[in-house]
């Protein structure tokens, strides 16, 4: 999937208009940069810190953004980013 670029939680790495290009196939491991779909619709790119059963935690980038916990019963998927066009 190609997706763009909104917002600035995943500064200097991507900017706000970049392209990204997402595998949902490929295997995530912890350090990856993922795009994660939860299932009230929320899209959000951050960086996986940890991922168990129950629990996916993801941090930005950019220091001035939280790091975020979403539990896994709330993701609808998650895939690895690929390439980005900046």
């Amino acid at each position: 999937y190609a997706l763009e670029i909104s917002g600035d939680s995943m500064k200097p790495a991507y900017r706000d208009g970049d392209v990204i290009i997402v595998s949902p196939g490929s295997p995530i491991r912890r350090g990856d940069r993922v795009v994660v779909k939860t299932k009230d619709g929320e899209v959000t790119v951050k960086e996986l810190k940890r991922r168990t059963a129950k629990v996916i935690e993801l941090q930005s980038l950019n220091p001035a953004h939280k790091d975020r916990v979403i539990d896994a019963k709330n993701v609808e998927w998650i895939a690895r980013i690929v390439w980005a066009s900046q």
